[in-house]
């Protein structure tokens, strides 16, 4: 499938706490609220459908691997961003003053596999990562 015909996600995750996470998705990442209940909201995730479901007991999970030196939190999700688009998040993460758990950084450079990525966790412990190809048509190139 290529990248130009891909679908839009839908993934939705745990919060223990929907109001501060529905701030977070709100107002810090910036994210169009869609439809809402008591228990859980959508939001508008470029492009992609997130979800954000009340658990009042989240597993907090906090396994790491190894890659490119630093310690990646998993589980993990995220979008791919165009270059520019990943640099305007940035900005506006730090803007907000949202604490990296790997600030964003260029890995792999000169590889295959150049990419801007960085790692947060939201306020209720789900991590994230956004990230950005050089050349956006090698993202599954060896």
């Amino acid at each position: 499938m290529s990248q130009s015909s891909l679908s839009p996600f839908h993934l939705a995750i745990p919060v223990d706490n929907l109001s501060v996470a529905r701030t977070f998705y709100g107002e810090v990442m910036g994210f169009e609220e869609g439809r809402s209940s008591e228990h859980w909201v959508d939001f508008n995730c470029f492009g992609h459908q997130l979800v954000i479901h009340y658990h009042e007991h989240s597993a907090k999970i906090s396994a790491h691997n190894e890659v490119d030196g630093k310690s990646v939190p998993i589980p993990h999700f995220g979008v791919l961003l165009e270059w520019s688009e990943w640099e305007k998040l940035a900005e506006r993460l730090t803007a907000k003053n949202v604490e990296f758990e790997i600030a964003p950084y260029v890995r792999f450079k000169g590889e295959v596999g150049e990419q801007g990525t960085l790692f947060f966790y939201d306020p209720c412990g789900n991590a994230l990562e956004f990230k950005t190809f050089k050349d956006m048509s090698r993202i599954f190139a060896k």
